[in-house]
């Protein structure tokens, strides 16, 4: 959510803001909605220091026939305050729900387009694979290695369910043990966080309103949260942190659930879109500065390169075009893991920085070194998500005999194999 002093402020930024985004607000109609709202609040209130300012006159008065007239008159101004304050909490409603819909102003170097075919590519890093044979996608690997299990998956799960199993599900737990290890040696906090969430949080983080079709609510009105990122960013909703105790920096875990609404009929089997998986997402929190929030920004994302290129995969890093960017997102960059198969980056790492919208949301602050209360920046950025990162580890290491090279820095977590073999 942005100052509403912020909108009034900067009308055409954050007016053109929405265009780039390609999100549909009106602000003038908002800033007139903000002020028929402060109008409607100064009468309340004028009202309501009225019937005090008598009511005090009253206790004081000796003569019962002025006492009597003086509470009929407040009568009438009681009676017209509650149509005032009736009026006012429809124009709040509406007030807060345009307020909500406001979408962040993007940084000034995030380029124009619609989707994510115009994202701009930053840089590339690793030597492609090439292969002497056909090389498999990822459906066949598993199936032939006996890694998962996609018809039991359906059977037991519904449409994109699956089972992991043997050296499959082995690798799931090398990966989180290797980015888990190294992200605590960089001093981030290790977090297992809830995945059942209440609307608030969602609301908070800005996955509410425009994301609901894309998650599973419960019959108890509770959501079951896409990414670690909801949790973790509510943790400290409603508190005053200290500014020593900044940046705040967690790598949390959770399983993740995802309708994947509007994609039936894209990648219907495997492991690249599936509506349950399992993540570790970065997290952070730093003072409420443009320049650390970029510096922290490129620190994130430099992690998941690092890390990326340890395991030997091929990769590219796009910045994403406003059409692309989420509701609170300043700025973002996809990191897409080369897929042989497909020869084509997919996505699996998305990086982020919002400066003040969540935290706003969910009101978290920290005091300056003048006493003063600012509302955080917040940061996220995915460290390991399974299951797109094993798709894109078993397509780059598949040999002519059928067989997996493991990554030499995850042999330690797989009892010291060097191949996967059926």
């Amino acid at each position: 959510m942005l100052d509403i002093k912020f909108i009034r402020e900067n009308k055409e930024i954050v007016q053109e803001g929405a265009k780039k985004k390609l999100i549909e607000i009106d602000i003038d109609k908002l800033v007139s909605l903000d002020d028929d709202r402060l109008k409607q609040l100064k009468e309340v209130e004028d009202l309501r220091s009225e019937v005090n300012k008598v009511s005090n006159e009253i206790s004081r008065n000796q003569d019962s026939a002025q006492k009597m007239q003086l509470i009929e008159e407040m009568r009438a101004v009681k009676e017209d305050i509650k149509q005032k304050e009736e009026k006012l909490k429809t124009t709040m409603q509406e007030w807060q729900k345009m307020m909500l819909e406001v979408p962040n102003v993007p940084d000034i170097s995030v380029p124009a387009g619609k989707s994510d075919e115009e994202n701009v590519e930053v840089r590339a890093w690793g030597e492609k694979p090439t292969f002497s044979f056909t090389p498999k996608d990822h459906v066949a690997i598993v199936e032939s290695l006996d890694l998962a299990d996609f018809e039991r998956g359906t059977k037991v799960s519904g449409f994109r369910g699956y089972f992991m199993k043997n050296d499959g599900a082995l690798l799931f737990f090398a990966l989180w043990q290797y980015f888990l290890d190294y992200f605590v040696k960089q001093g981030y906090t290790p977090m297992i966080v809830p995945s059942l969430v209440r609307k608030e949080t969602l609301m908070g983080t800005g996955y509410i309103p425009g994301g609901e079709d894309d998650l599973y609510k419960t019959q108890d009105g509770e959501y079951l949260a896409g990414t670690a990122e909801v949790a973790m960013m509510s943790y400290y909703s409603g508190e005053v942190l200290k500014k020593e105790d900044l940046p705040k920096k967690f790598i949390a875990f959770s399983p993740c659930f995802r309708r994947e609404a509007g994609a039936h009929g894209k990648d219907v089997k495997g492991l690249i879109r599936v509506h349950e998986f399992f993540k570790l997402e970065q997290v952070l929190l730093c003072e409420a500065n443009h320049e650390e929030s970029v510096k922290f920004h490129e620190e994130i994302t430099n992690h998941v390169e690092h890390l990326m290129q340890e395991l030997g995969i091929p990769y590219r890093v796009v910045v994403n075009c406003g059409g692309d960017l989420g509701l609170g997102q300043v700025k973002k960059y996809d990191i897409e893991a080369w897929m042989p198969s497909q020869e084509k980056y997919r996505e699996t790492h998305s990086s982020s920085y919002f400066h003040d919208f969540q935290t706003r949301r969910l009101n978290i602050k920290y005091k300056d070194v003048e006493g003063k209360l600012k509302y955080v920046h917040s940061l996220n950025n995915t460290a390991c998500a399974t299951s797109r990162l094993p798709a894109a580890i078993l397509e780059n290491y598949q040999q002519a005999d059928g067989t997996i090279k493991i990554p030499e820095v995850l042999r330690k977590y797989m009892g010291g194999k060097e191949f996967i073999i059926k």
